[in-house]
């Protein structure tokens, strides 16, 4: 791992702390602690999805034509301002606005590191690169939200205050860190003949690979992410009587399998077809669904149902870190010689839609429809498997098999892609 890549995951994990410290008490900082109520709160956190779905089409291609360095900069002090003024706004206008901010800017942070982990990295590393990448974020995530929740005080503005102004402090300490990454050159829209001018999106449109992919991970997010917070949580505690504190459990034992079983799962993954691997997922999920419906349609006792409750959530973590080192380096291996900014700010929009419909499809349904949630999102689990299924036609055996193009040499900013694709 060279010195750049170092400083790239430094900064992955930087991000995840800061956002650790606030993303589990927005609700409860804006609904009750400025008094504005459920319906602001809710605004709120549209708000960041809105946000991210307007700035990621521009984000792709500023990628591209300036590099995912001067991006990432511009994300960084956009959402450290975001945060500081979220931690001291007091009315409904002023939150909106910070929300705002700090969700574009959080927004652009996911394909700028992404984009510059595909520069930093080759065809053999971008595999453990992503799977780095995954695991400092959870990790991040985990640390801070608990480090924040011995600080938080749901009687005192200022305890909040104290939690966004540590977030922006993340930020810009990450400003300072990426200052001095050297970047290795990477091929621009602007380093190519004018012939090569159409348009980016056209050109990503017409990739059937990566319009595959991004339908599966529309579906991949929006059957998994999409209910963390949502339609599973309200299943669980309307449905199988789940507490709070059992809830929380499950949470962190999804953290804890990525943590412990990343890089053992890595292992197994490097050396087996990608699509294969994502099809696996689909029947793993399933499997957690299963057990999902059993703690809350079965007839077992409630520490049988709390405890196929929290196995459900560590499945979906078992699933999420074999995604992690098969999912990213596939889209940056599908897009053409200097298009991974486009291609990964294409698929981090794919991400954010999935996880705006996802909540809004699954918490009602969850809430109050417990077997037509689970038949549901189960068929939707072993539509992964179909789908990833139907990928692995579509992709070159480099794309599918990396290991098989070790002796080729890899164009940094993203691999070469047959003329089929």
């Amino acid at each position: 791992m060279g010195a750049a890549m170092r400083r790239i995951h430094v900064g992955n994990a930087l991000s995840a702390f800061g956002l650790g410290f606030t993303v589990p008490y927005l609700y409860v900082y804006v609904a009750q602690v400025r008094g504005l109520g459920a319906m602001t709160a809710g605004l709120v956190l549209a708000v960041f999805a809105v946000a991210a779905l307007v700035v990621l089409p521009f984000a792709g291609r500023a990628i591209v034509r300036r590099g995912p360095l001067p991006v990432l900069l511009v994300a960084l002090v956009t959402a450290a301002l975001g945060a500081l003024s979220l931690g001291i706004a007091s009315s409904a206008a002023a939150v909106l606005v910070s929300a705002s901010l700090l969700g574009a800017g959080q927004a652009v942070m996911q394909p700028a590191l992404a984009t510059m982990i595909v520069d930093c990295s080759s065809a053999e590393t971008r595999s453990r690169a992503f799977a780095m990448q995954f695991f400092l974020q959870n990790l991040g995530l985990g640390v801070g939200g608990l480090i924040g929740g011995h600080l938080v005080d749901t009687t005192s503005a200022a305890s909040f205050t104290l939690l966004f102004a540590i977030e922006a402090a993340m930020f810009l300490l990450l400003v300072v860190v990426m200052t001095t990454v050297r970047m290795p050159h990477a091929p621009r829209i602007g380093d190519t003949p004018p012939a090569a001018g159409r348009s980016s999106w056209k050109q990503l449109l017409g990739n059937r690979a990566m319009v595959q992919l991004c339908v599966l991970g529309f579906v991949l997010f929006f059957a998994c992410y999409g209910q963390f917070e949502s339609g599973l949580s309200a299943y669980g505690v309307e449905a199988a009587g789940i507490s709070t504190s059992a809830l929380g459990t499950a949470l962190a034992a999804n953290t804890l399998m990525i943590v412990v079983a990343q890089f053992a799962v890595l292992r197994f993954v490097e050396r087996r077809r990608r699509s294969r691997v994502i099809a696996a997922v689909g029947l793993i999920w399933a499997v957690a669904w299963v057990v999902a419906g059993y703690a809350g349609l079965g007839h077992g006792s409630q520490e049988m149902a709390t405890a196929a409750f929290v196995s459900t959530y560590a499945l979906f973590g078992l699933g999420e870190a074999m995604l992690s080192p098969t999912v990213a380096p596939l889209v940056a291996d599908l897009a053409p010689e200097g298009m991974a900014g486009q291609y990964n700010s294409a698929f981090a929009l794919v991400k954010q839609l999935a996880l705006a419909v996802g909540p809004a499809v699954g918490g009602p349904l969850g809430a109050s429809l417990h077997a037509p949630y689970i038949v549901a999102f189960l068929v939707f689990s072993l539509g992964i498997t179909v789908l990833a299924v139907r990928l692995g036609r579509q992709l070159t055996e480099v794309q599918d098999q990396p290991w098989l193009g070790k002796s080729r040499v890899v164009a940094r900013g993203g691999a070469a892609v047959s003329a089929d694709v």
